[in-house]
């Protein structure tokens, strides 16, 4: 198995629920390990408070889910979108009380959690989600809740998996989290030997984390125009555009009204903005 493959099952599907699921009942998991992964349980093993609230998104299989019950943790939730699988689980830790599996969508969950476990999720999305992503985590962390996991540090020529560099991460995740640790991975398996960068990540709960749709934006220059009236503003830490165009990250040190961000982006009246809730 090439543990670092994703699907062989049309990878220009959307990937949805019904692309996801296929995976699961064609058995194209090539991402799949079979146990956990040695960074993950090193990670583990270092937490102390075995009651806290954890989530693991984007689930799969869930060895680390298996391996936290074993350790004695009791507060586990597995989230995935893929109902084949998710049936699977369900059965599998019925019985387990420490573990709560549940159908839906990352983006749609509600709930407050001490640590987010990373996992193969993030390269499983399209790159367009990863602000959507970064808002997401910081509003299901609790305050000074923690990121953990392992990140792809190098480039796929298609995906998923989708990669990227450290480079990249850190201003994805600039102002939003505390950076406590990103490293190049040196415990990974063979397959992804030096091709991994373990991160753990604070959240900030001094700043606000805003999530924008915006519309008028078609190019490279349209987005770059937009960030560099946004960084002009005082109150901004970090301002991200989506790779489609569509959706802008905003950390700030207060909210700002949507009327102001308007007037400063688009002065001359051809981009337009409103504030997405998810």
């Amino acid at each position: 198995m090439n543990n670092t493959s994703c699907c062989t099952v049309a990878c220009e599907q959307p990937l949805d629920q019904k692309y996801w699921d296929a995976q699961y009942q064609a058995n194209t998991t090539g991402w799949d390990l079979g146990q956990i992964s040695p960074p993950m349980r090193a990670y583990i093993d270092r937490i102390q408070n075995k009651n806290s609230a954890i989530l693991i998104p984007g689930c799969g299989n869930t060895y680390e889910a298996a391996y936290l019950s074993e350790q004695g943790f009791t507060n586990i939730t597995v989230l995935d979108i893929a109902p084949s699988l998710v049936k699977i689980l369900q059965e599998k830790f019925m019985t387990n009380t420490n573990i709560q599996v549940l159908l839906g969508d990352f983006f749609a969950h509600q709930g407050l959690y001490d640590i987010i476990l990373e996992q193969t999720f993030l390269c499983a999305l399209p790159p367009s989600l990863r602000q959507k992503y970064v808002y997401k985590m910081h509003d299901l962390l609790t305050p000074n809740g923690i990121l953990a996991g392992v990140l792809f540090n190098r480039s796929f020529a298609v995906g998923p998996p989708f990669g990227g560099s450290q480079a990249e991460y850190e201003m994805l995740f600039k102002g939003a989290f505390r950076t406590l640790k990103a490293i190049p991975e040196l415990e990974s398996v063979a397959p992804r030997s030096q091709s991994e960068l373990a991160i753990e990540l604070q959240k900030n709960s001094a700043v606000s984390v805003s999530l924008y749709t915006l519309e008028g934006v078609s190019c490279i220059d349209c987005k770059n125009e937009i960030l560099k009236k946004l960084q002009a503003l005082d109150t901004i830490q970090n301002a991200s555009i989506s790779t489609d165009f569509k959706t802008l990250l905003l950390v700030t040190e207060q909210q700002i009204a949507v009327a102001q961000l308007q007037k400063t982006i688009a002065s001359s009246g051809q981009y337009s903005i409103s504030k997405i809730t998810l």
